[in-house]
C-alpha cells in the first residue's frame, strides 16, 4: 500500500506526529480518482528537522523523502508543523 510506503520513507524525518490520510473517497468523480482510493492523500506531520525552516523548505523535504511515490498519486496535501 502507498500509505505504508510513505509511512516507512517519512521516518527518514523523525516524525513526532505523522497521520496518512487517503482522502482518495472524496475525490470520486474527479480527475485522478482511482476505484480502490489511493490516488488522494493528505499528510499532517511534525518533526523537528523543520524547525527555522520556511514552508516551501518543509514541502520540499517531504517530496525528497517520498521520492518516486510522488508522481504515483494524483495530489498531496500537507500540513506540516515543527516539534
Amino acid at each position: 500500500m502507498i500509505a505504508d510506503e510513505m509511512r516507512d520513507r517519512l521516518g527518514a524525518l523523525n516524525p513526532t506526529r505523522l497521520d496518512i490520510i487517503d482522502e482518495s473517497e472524496g475525490h470520486r468523480g474527479h480527475a485522478g480518482f482511482r476505484e480502490g482510493g489511493e490516488s488522494h492523500f493528505r499528510i499532517r506531520m511534525a518533526s523537528a528537522e523543520f524547525a527555522g525552516k520556511g514552508r516551501l523548505a518543509q514541502h520540499r523535504m517531504v517530496h525528497a523523502a517520498l521520492g518516486d511515490i510522488v508522481p504515483r498519486i494524483h495530489a498531496l496535501a500537507l500540513e506540516l508543523a515543527e516539534s
